[in-house]
């Protein structure tokens, strides 16, 4: 089992497993990473070269250089890293949680939720960015409450929590429908490029909360991680083995929904990133344990991945991010589901 291999590591008054594997994992991810971002910064329609980038970064650029570096491409492809690996984490987190491949959060409805605050504030109350990013938050919160509070009976068993998710989602999808449809067309077309999910336009205000959050959340996250390896054994083992299951469960849910919440404020609704992360950083670890940071790298890759190769491929037609990711995402959820289905777990 993940929880009793890997090489001890004690730091100070804190103790872990390294897995060698995991370990080069994500340092080969994060190499990936800075290398999606080198592109995404040298590249466009005013390209630069590496000597302009690097004069750039220490301040001797020109005028229309430092704008392109700091106020344009910089805080873009800083908010893909930081919302692709807050949304791996949630992702780990859930499917975790939940024992199920499927338990990711714009599946179970926190991120449908969070769009659901969104829009209200948008179409509703006629609220700027601001004001949206606080009801995409308070919108996800919501949501999670609802769903954990329907799953709970006793405690949370996964599949419960799946269906019931699932079924928020619909509620909450056709809710969303039903403001686009009362909404002015100014209105609904604001709303509905937000909906899609872009990293368009990000700017340092959407990059500020996200790192935030995860300075907050991803340690909180690490440390009672080690939990989610004993709590995949069952409740009745995790009890025998001293773990407060409920307790723990909430506080990992509390930070999962936080990571959702501000990742869909700053970028939108982008799915299947946190569906898709997880199931590929533990397959390229090679563990059967959770994976918390090589999913937090794999995320980064591929939103941020997603994102440059939406700009580079289709140009001035360049896609959102989140259609990118959602194209990708539905023939992953579609390969999933038929793996599941022949491996006989539905």
């Amino acid at each position: 089992m993940s929880v009793v291999s890997g090489v001890p590591v004690r730091v100070g008054a804190l103790s872990f497993r390294a897995h060698p594997r995991a370990v080069i994992v994500v340092v080969a991810l994060l190499f990936v990473v800075a290398g999606l971002a080198l592109l995404g910064l040298l590249t466009g329609d005013f390209a630069l070269n590496l000597a302009q980038l690097w004069n750039t970064l220490q301040g001797a650029g020109t005028g229309g250089q430092k704008y392109i570096v700091f106020d344009l491409r910089l805080p873009r492809v800083t908010t893909a890293v930081l919302v692709g690996a807050g949304l791996g984490v949630s992702g780990a987190i859930f499917q975790s949680l939940s024992r199920n491949p499927l338990g990711s959060p714009d599946i179970i409805g926190f991120s449908t939720g969070s769009a659901t605050g969104a829009i209200l504030v948008l179409i509703v109350f006629g609220g700027g960015m601001t004001q949206i990013a606080l009801g995409s938050i308070l919108g996800g919160v919501i949501a999670a409450i609802i769903v954990y509070g329907l799953a709970y009976r006793t405690g949370v068993q996964g599949y419960r929590l799946i269906l019931i998710g699932i079924g928020v989602t619909a509620v909450l999808g056709s809710l969303n429908t039903y403001i686009l449809t009362r909404a002015g067309l100014r209105q609904a077309q604001a709303a509905q490029v937000w909906l899609v999910g872009s990293l368009n336009g990000r700017g340092w205000s959407e990059v500020l909360p996200m790192a935030i959050a995860m300075a907050v959340l991803l340690p909180a996250a690490i440390v009672l991680g080690r939990r989610l390896g004993v709590l995949e054994m069952g409740d009745e083992t995790a009890t025998m083995l001293g773990i407060r299951t409920e307790p723990t469960r909430l506080s990992l849910v509390v930070i999962s929904v936080a990571l959702t919440a501000v990742a869909t404020a700053c970028a939108g609704p982008i799915a299947f990133v946190a569906l898709a992360a997880p199931q590929l950083a533990r397959r390229l670890a090679g563990s059967s344990g959770v994976a918390l940071l090589p999913a937090a790298a794999m995320g980064a890759t591929l939103l941020l991945g997603g994102d440059v190769l939406s700009q580079r491929v289709f140009g001035q037609n360049a896609l959102p991010v989140g259609v990118a990711t959602a194209a990708i995402g539905g023939l992953y959820l579609a390969w999933l589901l038929a793996t599941e289905w022949r491996s006989g777990r539905r």
